[in-house]
C-alpha cells in the first residue's frame, strides 16, 4: 500500500465519508467520536487509568515506560492485529488519538514496525472537534434554511426526507421528538448527536445547492439538546405547513408508534420479552405526560390503552388503539402545535398536503 501523508483536511475527512480509527480508551469513546469512526485503543479503560495516575505522580517518562509494559507481548500484539484488520477494511482512512500526539504516533510507529503505512490525523479528536463546532456555528448563520412543520402525525419525516436537501434531526438524534418518540436503540451522546448534525449541514451546504429543509423540533430531541443558536434560527426560518386530515394522521401515529415499534421490540427481544417492553414503553410514555393530561383524561385514555393492547396481544387487532389516539392528538397536542405556530416568526411559504409540499420545494431548486 502507498505511504500517504498526514491530514489535517478535515473537511474533506467529513464531506468524503473516510473511515476513521479511533485509538483512545473505550470510555473516551463512548462520550463521542465521529460518525465514521471506529474504535480501536492503544489502551483499554484500565490501562488508560493507571497511566494517568502515573503521569500525575511521576511525570511523562515513568508514564510511558508503564503504557510500555502494560501493552507487550500478547496484548501488543492483540492491538496490532485489530489496526490491521481495520486497515485491511478500510485502506483510504486515517487514525487518531486526542491531540494526535503521543498515543497516535506510537499507534502509527507500531503499525509500521508490522510492516504499514497508515496515516493520522493531525491534532486529533481535539481538532476535528473544535473544527465541526466552528463549522455548525458558521452555518448556523449563513444557511438559508426552511422549516416543515405541521401537526402531531402529519408524517413530517416522511415527508422530509423526500424533499431535495433534508437535515433529519430525529434521525440524527434516533428520537421521534415527543414522550413517545423513544426508539428501541438508544440515543446517541450529546456530543455524537452534535457531530452529527454538524456533519449533516457541512454535506448540505457543500455537496448540494438550495435551502436546507429541516423539520420543527423543540430544543430537545429525546435528551440530545439542538443548539441554542440553531433553535433561534429554526423559529425565525420560513416554513412550509403539511397538513392531513384526523384520520390519515391517526393512521401515521398508529403505524409509527404501535405497529412498527412492536415490531422492533419483537425483533430486538423476541416475541415475549418484546411484546412486554413495547407494552411498558406505550403505556410509559403516556404516563409521562400524565400531569399535563390531568389526571382524569390519564386515567381514561389509559384504560383505552390498555384495552387495545390487549386486543392487540390476543389477536392482533391494532385499530383500538385509534380510540386514543384521536382524543390525545385532537385534545392535547393540537391545541399545543396550534399555540407554538401562533409564536414562529417566519413566513408561511407553502401550506397543504405531502404532494404539495413536495412539489413546492423541488420547483424551488436553483437550476444551473
Amino acid at each position: 500500500m502507498a505511504s500517504r501523508p498526514d491530514t489535517d483536511n478535515f473537511l474533506s475527512l467529513f464531506l468524503n465519508n473516510t473511515p476513521l480509527m479511533d485509538v483512545r480508551a473505550p470510555v473516551e469513546f463512548a462520550r463521542g467520536s465521529f460518525p465514521t469512526a471506529a474504535n480501536a485503543p492503544l489502551m483499554s479503560d484500565e490501562e488508560r487509568h493507571r497511566i494517568g495516575i502515573c503521569y500525575k505522580e511521576k511525570g511523562q517518562a515513568e508514564a510511558i515506560r508503564l503504557g510500555h509494559q502494560l501493552v507487550s507481548g500478547d496484548i501488543k500484539a492483540q492491538r496490532i492485529e485489530a489496526w490491521k484488520r481495520f486497515i485491511a477494511r478500510h485502506p483510504d482512512g486515517y487514525l487518531f488519538c486526542f491531540r494526535g500526539g503521543l498515543r497516535s504516533r506510537l499507534t502509527q510507529q507500531w503499525i509500521r514496525e508490522a510492516g504499514i503505512d497508515f496515516p493520522l490525523i493531525k491534532g486529533g479528536y481535539k481538532a476535528l472537534r473544535r473544527f465541526l463546532i466552528d463549522s455548525l456555528e458558521n452555518l448556523v448563520e449563513s444557511s438559508d434554511f426552511r422549516v416543515i412543520s405541521g401537526r402531531t402525525g402529519t408524517g413530517k419525516t416522511r415527508v422530509l426526507q423526500r424533499l431535495p436537501n433534508p437535515v433529519d434531526l430525529e434521525g440524527l438524534a434516533n428520537h421521534r421528538g415527543s414522550s413517545f418518540g423513544r426508539q428501541v436503540t438508544p440515543q446517541p451522546s450529546q456530543i455524537d448527536f452534535e457531530n452529527r448534525l454538524a456533519v449533516a449541514v457541512l454535506k448540505a451546504r457543500h455537496l448540494k445547492e438550495g435551502s436546507v429543509y429541516l423539520e420543527d423540533e423543540s430544543r430537545l430531541v429525546g435528551r440530545c439538546a439542538m443548539p441554542e443558536a440553531l433553535k433561534e434560527r429554526i423559529n425565525r426560518a420560513p416554513l412550509l405547513i403539511l397538513e392531513r386530515s384526523l384520520e390519515d394522521r391517526t393512521r401515521i401515529i398508529r403505524e409509527d408508534y404501535v405497529e412498527a415499534m412492536s415490531a422492533d421490540y419483537v425483533s430486538r427481544d423476541g416475541e415475549e420479552a418484546g411484546w412486554l417492553n413495547f407494552r411498558d414503553y406505550l403505556l410509559g410514555a403516556l404516563d409521562r405526560i400524565s400531569k399535563r393530561l390531568g389526571g382524569e383524561r390519564h386515567a381514561r385514555l389509559r384504560s383505552v390503552m390498555e384495552q387495545a393492547l390487549a386486543q392487540q396481544e390476543s389477536r392482533g387487532y391494532v385499530h383500538g388503539h385509534d380510540d386514543w389516539i384521536q382524543p390525545l392528538l385532537q385534545d392535547y397536542y393540537d391545541p399545543m402545535y396550534d399555540y407554538q405556530l401562533s409564536q414562529k416568526r417566519g413566513q408561511v411559504l407553502v401550506r397543504g398536503g405531502a404532494d404539495a409540499i413536495i412539489e413546492w420545494a423541488n420547483s424551488d431548486v436553483p437550476r444551473p
